[in-house]
């Protein structure tokens, strides 16, 4: 999951840019990256880091021009390294430069095709970079000196007919415009708006509304499935739907745990969504536990302070806050590898014992993926005093990989994959465990926008919209993209760099 953002103003958009990411710094703390063009120059920084490191005073005075890109990297496909932060770029045609969120399930046969077919080198592993080359390649088939619109367009249809998966892209055509696409099936989110300034208008393409409210720009609307938005140098805005939509279905997890709560997406209210959650949640907690002996309903921050604060209000119940959070410490879920998993949930949350000391607590979290965070937190409970500690998922459990964007990709890494609810109620230390059914997760979302009658649930239900997905498709990715692989490729890579260095002083 990542985030990102292309915009198209009348003065230099180095520094809007940087402040949007700040705002979208929660979809990815591995790396970040800028790029602008200016009168047909493009200047770029990226490195690993979050916003406030990547980016230097002497950095933002080079970022010059009326339009750009930035994103911000949460590793998925690829490991972790400077090389796979975006945008990625390549010359040509036009020179274009890419922002990507998302996954394509089909970057293997598009790699081979890439090489063999449209003779063109892919230098990493990431499917931003294959989902680049491709555009790229559609569009120098269409051999204009200067692309029209409806050539970006015709490029995008042919980025639709071979690329299969959930992604929403910036791309960046320099000297001429930003174009924003997204998926067939509107799996990941996209939104634009503009602005007026001194008579002319302005636009921003991003991942999610907040961006676009941070930086003054009105929503227009979500780009559609299937559709590509494009805003030329002059500030005009064409669309185009470039493919034949699938059924519209969004990602669920947007609303349990990556989207800010302020956003609006595919016109459903992140916040008015979680707030359903914990209604749905408390509903089910009367029926199956009337007699329960709660004293006071606790949220992990952050991500589910709104579910658990209207589960408390439906239960009667005392809300209290019992964990101080750490702001500097990034998001766990996120954390790459399981060892700093563990190591980072200590540092980042610290219990107030006089909330828990003699009290049967019931501590509500957003979801429960791999249990390396709650497992610890219920200890914390424990040793701050608390006398009994149940557990509240506002998610059901999650048993299935993601291959569309979201790093579970190996079923054997969540705590809930082919165990019962008493098996992961036990593995966690809970004294109790309840998790959110699935029709109500998604009545929680839906109820938000009727005219969604479906979402993508998949790690929750094992259903995959795109119909490519299988046993043996998901074994090879999680040999690919486990916590194991990706810990044996890390040090491969470490062992690659001591040897060159090594070689380097001998010569």
């Amino acid at each position: 999951m990542c985030g990102l953002v292309g915009v198209v103003t009348s003065a230099d958009v180095g520094v809007c840019i940087y402040d949007t990411l700040t705002v979208l710094q929660h979809r990815g703390q591995d790396a970040a990256g800028i790029m602008t063009c200016d009168n047909g120059k493009l200047n770029l920084r990226k490195d690993n880091g979050l916003i406030k490191d990547v980016f230097r005073n002497r950095h933002m005075r080079r970022l010059t021009g009326q339009m750009g890109i930035g994103h911000v990297r949460y590793p998925t496909a690829g490991s972790s390294s400077p090389a796979l932060a975006q945008p990625f770029y390549v010359n040509s045609p036009y020179g274009l430069a890419l922002a990507h969120n998302g996954n394509l399930t089909n970057t293997s046969e598009l790699s081979r095709d890439l090489y063999k077919e449209d003779l063109r080198h892919i230098n990493t592993d990431s499917d931003s970079e294959v989902l680049l080359n491709i555009f790229a390649h559609e569009l120098q088939r269409r051999g204009k000196m200067e692309p029209t619109p409806d050539d970006l367009f015709a490029a995008v249809a042919g980025v639709h007919s071979r690329c299969r998966g959930g992604f929403a892209a910036v791309v960046m055509i320099t000297g001429y415009g930003i174009l924003g696409m997204r998926d067939r099936n509107g799996i990941r989110p996209l939104v634009f708006g503009s602005r007026e300034n001194k008579g002319r208008k302005e636009y921003m393409i991003a991942s999610e509304s907040v961006a676009l409210d941070s930086q003054g720009f009105t929503i227009e609307r979500d780009v559609a499935p299937g559709e590509a938005v494009y805003v030329d140098i002059q500030g005009n805005l064409h669309t185009k739907l470039c493919t034949e939509p699938g059924i519209h279905t969004p990602c669920i997890f947007e609303h349990v745990y990556f989207a800010r709560p302020d956003t609006l997406m595919d016109k459903i209210s992140v916040y008015k969504a979680r707030m359903r959650m914990g209604e749905n949640l408390a509903e089910k907690l009367k029926k199956i536990r009337p007699d329960h002996d709660i004293d006071v309903v606790i949220p992990i921050p952050d991500t589910s302070r709104t579910s658990a604060l209207e589960l408390a209000n439906r239960l009667g119940l005392k809300f209290r806050e019992g964990f101080v959070k750490n702001r500097y410490i990034g998001r766990t879920f996120i954390m790459p590898g399981q060892s700093m998993r563990r190591k980072s949930v200590r540092q980042k949350l610290n219990a107030i014992e006089l909330e828990f000391k003699g009290k049967n607590v019931l501590l509500v979290d957003d979801s429960i993926v791999r249990g390396t965070t709650c497992k610890q937190i219920i200890q914390m409970a424990r040793d701050a005093g608390a006398k009994r500690v149940y557990f509240a998922s506002a998610a059901p459990a999650i048993r299935f990989p993601n291959v569309y964007g979201i790093d579970m990709p190996a079923a054997s890494e969540l705590i809930a994959a082919g165990k019962t609810d008493g098996e992961v109620q036990e593995a966690i230390g809970a004294d109790w465990l309840i998790y959110q059914d699935l029709d109500d997760l998604i009545a929680a979302a839906a109820d938000g926008n009727p005219d969604i009658g479906q979402f993508e649930c998949s790690v929750f239900n094992g259903e995959y919209v795109t119909g490519d997905v299988d046993e043996v498709y998901l074994k090879r990715l999680e040999n690919m993209r486990s916590d194991d692989a990706k810990s044996t490729k890390k040090s491969s890579q470490a062992k690659q760099h001591d040897l060159v260095a090594d070689l380097h002083n001998e010569a």
